[in-house]
């Protein structure tokens, strides 16, 4: 054991030395290069003279980086994340000045700007160097790895005394944001999601599920996390009392409606006892927080969510790999634009202005900052993670659900899922991997592509109210803009929706739209906006691009169809094309206190898929209609099988929970006692409380 010890520490000394002498090259190779970098104090230095200046200005700067960098970003805690991470280079670049100062006789010098650049190359050259010996040397690396994950397994028996049970298997739950199930199934099918495949291949199961009429993040996280996504009737919404917009992507909606659900009940979430959240819109009652929007509206240090940018960043060698890559990532998107463009793609949206941006944040920041706090939550052990990976749901809206740019996307996202299987071999406690998402995509132009106005527009047209002439667009409202501007301490929504006039609202989410009328108190009766607003109703119902309206217990359809909910099998031909399901999906809605004077779905072509989103997205949900309503739910089959119709992001929630309970609980699946289990129907949730009797 003594000899396995010294063979480790000297090969830990062998790599640090390894990593010295490429930095020390690296140094003098651009100190050749770079007039405003030099490694000498005068012309008559000697070779050797120059050699051990880089070899002191190296090992300064790896020391400083080691022992400075964690506590300078700590000191920076209150910076807004995204600046932090471009200032990365800047903070780099002032470490190697102070590192080049205790060089001896003044032989380092540098200008500021060069400084920034030389930082920049030999954090990632060290980096590259570091991670190439740590693949070479696999058997070293699983070697560390144990280490930590006995020393933590040590820790947690004595902490349980003696006699302790062994560990229960904890649960780790990957969310693909936007991932649809039969986009999964042909990523695995093709080879393009290998580790998905083999999970498959291993025994895992996959299945589909129908989300509620709000097929979109918030409502289905809302609902698989808090077990209650009541009174969610779509991504936005306005509420008459208060006169203000709800916004699922925006800090301080997530949060309320996080206690609305906690309200309702009486439970803090699916992940209560040991839980971690990492990337999601609500907590779900964890303990440990990153990149938690509904906890993102808090300041100061013991904001936990944004702590976890830090506990990343804290790393020079993580912090210049993901700024390299986030701007390798910018120049792909640029680069793809630009080559969709000139082939004359269509549908298309515009892909300019903030979006590089964004794009790169959904697909590297925050996918990095996610996966290492998961696997860091793996190795301490905690008994249930919940994460969200939303770089494909991002790109799909402006790419389109099966595009090439997305293609690419799912296979870096399978690398990630290799990643954290790997890590999940050494962790101090099995995990059992459950692989989910919260909707799936469905393609097809916008509106306002296809028709040339917006539904804001059609609405004043058919309120009798003046259309600008110039069409007007509609910000995506996709998670990952939200998660950049609180990173950056901004609003998430514009400024004229949150302070709605006496005008009607029109509120898009996905191909779902939503109109409210300020000036009616409580929910508005078909007569009434009849009455105030004669041709809105005909104007809209029989638009080409609209599928069907939904106005207090009707359903308005196209050529004067007219179907009451509260008439058994009237809606369920009425909306018959849209799937099965929707009319008890709408029926769900209509019984929402905060559910729309109007209820606007697009059209749905079933031949094609496609539907037309309200705002900017040539992949989109939100709505009925296509794919955007099947996401997926894969587990190992050593966990009870939830039966071929789950129905609703409440009965995700049901099953997770149950899954939870058979790991800490008996290693064996157990068995729903109702008499309905044999036919497919939800598990009950552990101490469901009461629910209403319209939810």
């Amino acid at each position: 054991m003594l000899r396995g010890r010294w063979r480790a520490t000297g090969s830990a000394l062998l790599r640090l030395t390894v990593v010295w002498a490429v930095s020390t090259l690296t140094m003098l190779i651009l100190a050749g290069v770079l007039p405003d970098f030099r490694l000498q104090s005068g012309d008559d230095d000697s070779i050797t003279q120059i050699a051990l200046a880089a070899a002191w200005g190296a090992g300064a700067f790896g020391l400083l980086g080691a022992l400075v960098w964690p506590l300078l970003v700590r000191a920076l805690l209150l910076v807004p994340a995204l600046v932090l991470g471009l200032l990365v280079f800047f903070l780099n670049g002032s470490l190697l000045l102070l590192a080049l100062r205790l060089v001896p006789d003044g032989r380092g010098e540098a200008a500021p700007e060069t400084a920034v650049a030389v930082a920049a190359v030999m954090s990632a050259v060290a980096s590259a160097t570091s991670t190439a010996l740590a693949v070479r040397d696999d058997e070293a690396y699983r070697r560390r790895l144990y280490r930590l994950a006995d020393r933590r397994r040590r820790g947690q028996r004595r902490a349980a005394g003696p006699g302790a049970a062994r560990t229960a298997p904890g649960m780790l739950f990957l969310q693909l944001d936007g991932v649809g199930y039969e986009v999964l199934r042909a990523a695995a099918a093709d080879g393009l999601m290998p580790t998905v495949a083999g999970w498959l291949d291993d025994g895992h199961r996959l299945t589909s599920w129908r989300t509620d009429w709000s097929s979109q993040t918030g409502a289905s996280q809302l609902g698989i996390l808090h077990g209650s996504n009541f009174d969610v009737p779509a991504f936005r919404w306005y509420e008459k009392e208060t006169g203000e917009v709800m916004v699922c992507n925006r800090p301080s909606s997530a949060a309320e409606l996080q206690l609305r659900a906690i309200e309702r009940t009486r439970d803090g979430g699916l992940l209560t006892l040991d839980g971690a959240s990492r990337g999601n819109l609500f907590s779900g009652g964890a303990d440990q927080l990153a990149l938690v929007l509904s906890v993102s509206a808090r300041r100061g240090r013991a904001n936990r969510s944004r702590a976890g940018y830090f506990a990343y960043f804290r790393d020079p060698a993580n912090a210049v790999r993901t700024a390299l890559s986030f701007v390798a990532e910018v120049c792909r998107e640029i680069g793809q634009s630009v080559r969709a463009r000139l082939r004359g793609d269509l549908p298309r949206v515009a892909r300019a202005g903030l979006y590089p941006l964004i794009r790169a944040f959904a697909t590297v920041v925050e996918r990095d900052v996610v996966v290492a706090a998961v696997i860091g939550d793996m190795l301490a052990g905690r008994a249930a993670v919940y994460a969200d990976l939303v770089a494909y749901d991002e790109v799909a809206h402006h790419s389109g659900p099966a595009g090439r740019d997305t293609r690419q996307v799912l296979a870096r996202l399978d690398r990630s899922l290799a990643l954290l299987s790997r890590v999940a071999e050494h962790a101090p406690r099995e995990y059992r991997i459950v692989l989910l998402s919260d909707h799936g995509q469905s393609p097809g132009e916008t509106f306002l592509g296809k028709y040339g106005l917006t539904l804001k527009d059609l609405v004043r047209a058919g309120c009798g109210l003046p259309v600008s002439r110039r069409a007007g667009r509609t910000h995506s409202g996709a998670e990952a803009r939200a998660a950049v501007l609180a990173a950056l301490h901004r609003p998430v929504e514009e400024e004229e929706e949150a302070r709605p006039g006496p005008d009607p609202v029109v509120l898009p989410s996905g191909n779902l739209g939503l109109i409210s009328f300020p000036a009616m108190a409580g929910r508005v009766t078909r007569e009434r906006i009849e009455r105030a607003h004669p041709a809105l109703l005909t104007t809209l119902a029989s638009h080409p691009g609209i599928g069907f309206l939904l106005v207090d217990g009707e359903v308005l359809g196209p050529g004067g169809a007219v179907a009451r909910l509260a008439v058994p099998g009237e809606a369920e031909e009425l909306l018959a094309p849209f799937g099965p399901g929707a009319a008890e999906a709408v029926r769900r809605s209509d019984a929402f206190p905060h559910v729309a004077d109007i209820m606007v779905n697009s059209a749905y072509d079933p031949v094609t898929g496609e539907v037309h989103a309200f705002e900017e997205q040539i992949g989109s949900h939100g709505g009925l209609g296509g794919e955007q309503g099947r996401p997926f739910l894969m587990w190992p089959a050593v966990l009870s099988d939830p039966g071929p119709d789950l129905v609703g992001a409440e009965a995700v929630h049901d099953v997770l929970r149950l899954w939870l309970r058979e790991a800490d609980g008996p290693q064996v699946p157990l068995q729903d006692p109702r008499p309905e289990a044999a036919t497919g129907g939800s598990f009950p949730s552990a101490g469901a409380p009461v629910q209403d009797e319209n939810h």
